[in-house]
């Protein structure tokens, strides 16, 4: 076995020794959606799912049967649900709400509940007192003794119920502390906060309610690590490890490790978000990487493939605007980089299938450190949403096949950029997205707005 030596940072980040053969990495989320359902009829005891939001639509709808009849038949089974407070009762993009009803999942939540013979609680976790500064990201299901962790929320293009898909990672990982540490921490913090409200039920209280209930829980939630139990250090695993990680809030212990492996590569960085908008503390990292000579690659959805993004023949929303922001960014950042593409140093792929959409995330850094994360690697990330990640590290390359095909996978679908003019530029754009671009420069609103979206 070779030896390895972490940064000084990473290397007293404490981790569990795990099993090779503990970790399934499926390719597609139709592939997914399946294990996801098989995982719950088969489970014998605890299904703790967290996700942004459990959509009211067919793939929704079916995991949400999946779940009662699980419980009908085993009564004892301990089910719950957590879903981020706002996006719950929000509804989709446009959607009012009603007069004196529920708008939303929420409804649907109660009306479902009302239906069966068995409680499944499905409580809503507000991150902040607004949604537009902060939701539950956290990732992370846990069922028995197995953590599924993805970033996909649940709903038909992230399940791939229907025609479309949207593309995530999806890694099955079996180990009973690590399974524990997940679920005693959303015990802990979101079972026992009074900011923390059951969604299934009739009466709701309005967000303003319990503002100062929401502030204090972001606060609690700031000094909330998970708790590994009888661990060792990085430094000291002898074989393939797992670390689990969470913050909100600036300078939090993910933001810190997520800036601290890229600092540590040595050879090699491959970097997955979908909407390409560094934070300034990770854009100098990849910068000083680049300039020590370390391999860059970065893989980012086509603006097409972006979930925010609207065709220019249907009707114009202003939301639609996003991916041509994310993609004025990149084409600045390789405009600026320009001698690294042709280098080599560095590698921009655009990933795009047809119709579906991209919504990866995560860090490969050498071969050593494989990062598994929600966090979109974006200034919202690192200061407004709840995040977390599991770091698994490799000191003799046993995760190495696994990762390389999983990787090859998302490789299959994009074309590298040889040169930043490929990207087109806000002259390009559909006259209505040009017009608000241009509006929001003048008025120096594009920057709060890369702040948080």
């Amino acid at each position: 076995m070779r030896l390895f030596k972490p940064s000084t940072q990473l290397a007293d980040l404490p981790c569990i020794e795990i099993d090779l053969d503990a970790i399934r990495i499926l390719p597609s989320a139709s592939q997914f959606r399946t294990a996801l359902l098989q995982q719950i009829a088969n489970a014998k005891n605890r299904i703790y799912l967290c996700s942004l939001y459990l959509q009211h639509d067919e793939a929704g709808q079916e995991i949400l049967d999946a779940l009662y009849a699980a419980k009908r038949a085993k009564p004892a089974l301990d089910i719950k649900i957590f879903v981020d407070w706002h996006r719950a009762q929000r509804g989709l993009i446009g959607e009012q709400k009603l007069v004196g009803k529920m708008a939303g999942n929420a409804a649907w939540y109660q009306t479902q509940s009302a239906q069966q013979d068995f409680v499944i609680p499905i409580y809503g976790v507000p991150i902040q007192t607004r949604e537009l500064f902060g939701v539950l990201h956290l990732k992370g299901h846990v069922i028995d003794d197995t953590v599924i962790y993805s970033g996909a929320s649940i709903n038909n293009v992230y399940l791939h119920q229907l025609d479309k898909y949207r593309h995530d990672r999806y890694w099955f990982i079996q180990n009973v502390a690590l399974a524990n540490s997940m679920l005693n921490w959303m015990r802990q913090y979101f079972l026992g906060a009074s900011a923390v409200c059951r969604l299934d039920l009739p009466e709701v209280p309005a967000t303003k309610e319990i503002l100062s209930d929401i502030r204090a829980f972001r606060e609690q939630l700031k000094s909330a690590p998970y708790i590994l139990g009888h661990t060792a250090a990085i430094t000291q695993a002898r074989s393939l490890s797992v670390t689990s990680l969470v913050g909100v809030g600036k300078d939090n212990v993910l933001n810190r490790t997520l800036c601290q492996l890229i600092a540590a590569a040595k050879k090699q960085i491959t970097i997955c978000t979908p909407y390409f908008n560094f934070p300034l503390a990770i854009t100098r990292e990849v910068n000083r990487a680049l300039a020590r000579g370390v391999k860059v690659t970065i893989i980012i959805g086509d603006k097409t493939a972006n979930d925010f993004y609207i065709p220019p023949e249907q009707a114009f929303k202003a939301i639609g605007c996003l991916p041509y922001l994310y993609e004025m960014n990149l084409r600045r950042f390789a405009k600026t980089h320009q001698a690294d593409i042709v280098s080599g140093t560095l590698e921009i792929h655009l990933w795009k299938e047809g119709d579906n959409t991209y919504h990866l995330k995560g860090l490969w850094v050498d071969d050593l450190y494989t990062l598994v994360t929600g966090n979109n690697l974006n200034p919202r990330a690192f200061r407004l949403d709840l995040e977390n990640a599991l770091l698994f590290t490799d000191p003799s390359g046993e995760l190495l096949p696994q990762r390389r095909k999983e990787l090859s996978g998302i490789l299959q679908h994009t074309a590298v950029i040889k040169h930043y003019q490929e990207l087109e530029k806000l002259h390009d754009y559909p006259p209505k997205v040009k017009q608000l671009l241009q509006r929001l420069s003048r008025v120096r609103l594009d920057r709060l707005a890369y702040r948080v979206l």
